[in-house]
């Protein structure tokens, strides 16, 4: 059973504004749950969403403990459910063979299954009437001295253009921030690529040869699709493929695309109406997986936060997690430095990188566990799957993948507090004009 740290929920403690002005660059999740967060510090938000309304749906993702810890904190977990099925996960292949293998369910922390639009749903429900929100705006300028930020915004509806100021700015904008270019530099210094594209979607109804809520991990050499079903909504599908030109594949539609990557032989019942559905679909992710590898993430009054900052990839399933905890983080270090950014992004980004970089780290050791490198692995896979038919099979596949998930089930707000208070005095980075 998830037990929860006793602690204050931040998210009802609102006080009167007295920071200046925030600007939030993009209204995800971890950009309206920051937004929220700096509103109960004192902070006076203004959100930006390239957008032209809010996002729901999307695909799955998993809230590990420390993401739910944080959650709880800002206010977002009451406005949670787990959707994990009661139906079991499978192997299979494309013949039909199906063997048991673990689900969220059986990992250690009992993470809960949920739609990422779920997750943004929930943060969303937690920010103030009085936040202000402007939709279809983007950063085109962001200009900075000791004692503010000067950013000029676009709005795409009415063409208009206007310069601010603000006293601090969060780049929440993900993989490919435009905060992130435009204060810190070209996408080219921050993204790193793995080397595989990644599709997600929604399925309508259950795929041919499963029943509802059953889930299956369909895994060949360099290629998987695996079926997410949900306690209470559509399930949604997860494709991914190692490519050696990540670039070409962006030149055709993505079901062309991935179609061709199963098409060496017969696709069977499952696959082939996945891939059909897959031609229909109305929202469809589709991307290469890539980490953010950035050696800072603050710039004199511009922070980045979420996937601008550190991106996990899908492979790590701690993208939402680390972003709330990102910005709970950010809000307790603003609090403990009133008046004194420098030293308080400094110190956000001192107590957090540690737990960010493992997080990351785990992403890259995950990637074969998604998408097998070769037949070794997938033989070991259904070795895996006979062990887990049986008690003591399951125990001892979630003690070896305990240590991967120990960093996932811990308070890591106050993990990076405690650290700081017992670590050196340090200089906070000076403010670059």
């Amino acid at each position: 059973m998830m037990v929860l740290v006793s602690m204050t929920t931040h998210i009802e403690r609102q006080q009167p504004s007295s920071h200046g002005r925030v600007l939030v660059v993009g209204m995800g999740v971890t950009g309206t749950a920051t937004a929220a967060r700096l509103r109960a510090a004192g902070w006076t938000p203004v959100i930006v969403e390239r957008a032209e309304q809010r996002r729901r749906g999307g695909y799955f993702v998993g809230l590990f403990q420390s993401g739910m810890i944080a959650a709880d904190r800002l206010g977002i977990l009451a406005h949670l459910h787990d959707r994990n099925p009661e139906g079991r996960s499978y192997l299979a292949n494309r013949a039909g063979r199906r063997g048991r293998t673990f689900s969220m369910k059986d990992l250690p922390g009992q993470p809960w299954l949920m739609l990422r639009g779920d997750a943004e749903e929930a943060a969303f429900a937690t920010l103030p009437d009085d936040v202000e929100v402007r939709y279809s705006t983007v950063p085109t300028a962001i200009i900075q001295d000791e004692d503010g930020v000067d950013v000029t915004l676009y709005n795409a509806v009415t063409g208009q253009t206007v310069t601010e100021r603000f006293a601090l700015v969060v780049g929440a904008d993900g993989l490919r921030s435009t905060v992130r270019k435009l204060a810190f530099g070209p996408h080219e210094d921050y993204l790193h690529r793995l080397g595989y594209m990644v599709a997600a979607f929604e399925f309508p109804g259950t795929p041919a040869g499963l029943e509802p809520g059953m889930s299956i991990q369909l895994v060949e050499p360099d290629r998987a699709m695996w079926v997410f079903a949900f306690a209470d909504h559509n399930p949604t599908i997860m494709i991914s493929y190692r490519t050696d030109d990540v670039d070409a594949e962006f030149t055709r539609p993505a079901p062309e695309r991935i179609r061709e990557v199963f098409s060496d032989r017969p696709l069977g019942t499952t696959l082939s109406d996945v891939l059909d559905a897959l031609d229909h679909a109305d929202n469809v992710l589709f991307d290469s997986a890539e980490q953010v590898r950035a050696q800072s993430w603050h710039r004199g009054r511009v922070v980045l936060v979420g996937d601008s900052a550190w991106c996990v990839t899908l492979y790590a399933g701690m993208g939402v997690s680390a972003g709330l905890i990102g910005a709970d983080l950010l809000g307790e270090v603003l609090e403990r430095h009133p008046g004194d950014v420098a030293t308080a992004l400094s110190e956000w980004e001192q107590g957090l990188r540690p737990f960010i970089e493992e997080y990351q780290e785990v992403g890259l050791k995950q990637r074969p566990f998604f998408v097998p490198d070769g037949p070794r692995q997938i033989r070991m896979r259904w070795v895996m799957s006979a062990l887990t038919q049986f008690a003591v099979g399951r125990r001892l596949l979630s003690k070896v993948l305990e240590g991967s998930v120990e960093v996932r089930t811990s308070d890591i707000t106050a993990r990076a507090l405690q650290a700081l208070s017992t670590a050196p005095a340090h200089q906070a980075n000076p403010v670059r004009v």
